[in-house]
């Protein structure tokens, strides 16, 4: 786990319809998923490539709360994670608790308004990453990106990568550890509405944008940005069936 310190490590989904949403994401990727059937883990279910833990999806706790992924970044030590994240200028949310025997978690707010989750493991360690279907980045969209970075770089020790945009975008901002790229973030765009908070997306890695995106747009799924090609490769995003938004993601290797 030491190499997964203040690095994405786990990605899942809160639905309203975890059945359905199960079913989407198996047809949509292939996935292998099985609730546990332990009732303290609330119809909670982990999804695999293989014989890999790559995700998780359970119902909302609450009808309140948002259907959207959630990004988990690892630590060690997720009591002092907390204190380092309120003397940086975030809010803990949700404070640490204990999830049975697979490890903690925790619910945090950057000062820009996004919620991201921690994790600190016992018996789940964390989602397998590399190749279809599993992680492919994770991406904050913010209203006042500069705040939001200054709050990553000083919790969790982040340096950051700069790219020029151009054409009057903003700058793309990548959080780097020790020269390898663990997530981005960019200022939100003016054109979203202003009901839409900060947020982190997640990102799937396929074979093939173009053909994910249609199978999810026959699954269920509504577009939000059909694919495009970037500096980096190729992504789309779409709103699967129940509303939560996530990317498709194809890079190609520098």
């Amino acid at each position: 786990m030491a190499d997964s310190i203040y690095k994405p490590v786990w990605v899942d989904l809160a639905s309203p319809d975890a059945a359905a949403s199960r079913a989407f994401y198996a047809n949509l990727f292939g996935w292998e998923i099985a609730v546990d059937p332990d009732p303290q883990y609330g119809g909670y279910a982990q999804a695999k490539v293989g014989d890999k833990a790559v995700a998780g999806i359970g119902p909302k706790m609450s009808p309140d709360a948002p259907t959207a992924w959630s990004v988990y970044i690892g630590t060690g030590d997720i009591a002092a994670m907390m204190a380092v994240v309120e003397s940086a200028g975030g809010t803990v949310v949700a404070p640490p608790m204990q999830v049975g025997a697979m490890g903690s978690m925790a619910v945090l707010r950057d000062p820009a308004g996004a919620f991201v989750s921690a994790w600190q493991p016992n018996a789940m360690g964390g989602f397998a990453a590399g190749g279809p279907g599993t992680f492919g980045w994770a991406e904050l969209n913010a209203r006042g990106a500069d705040k939001a970075v200054d709050f990553y770089t000083r919790a969790f020790g982040w340096q950051t990568r700069i790219t020029p945009m151009g054409d009057g975008q903003p700058d793309y901002i990548e959080f780097m550890i020790d020269g390898q790229a663990v997530a981005g973030a960019m200022e939100m765009n003016p054109m979203v509405p202003a009901e839409m908070p900060s947020y982190w997306m997640v990102y799937f890695a396929v074979d093939d944008v173009d053909a994910s995106f249609e199978r999810a747009l026959a699954g269920g799924a509504h577009e939000m940005l059909p694919p495009l090609n970037f500096p980096g490769g190729r992504f789309a995003i779409v709103g699967d069936p129940q509303g939560a938004v996530f990317g498709l993601l194809k890079t190609t290797p520098r």
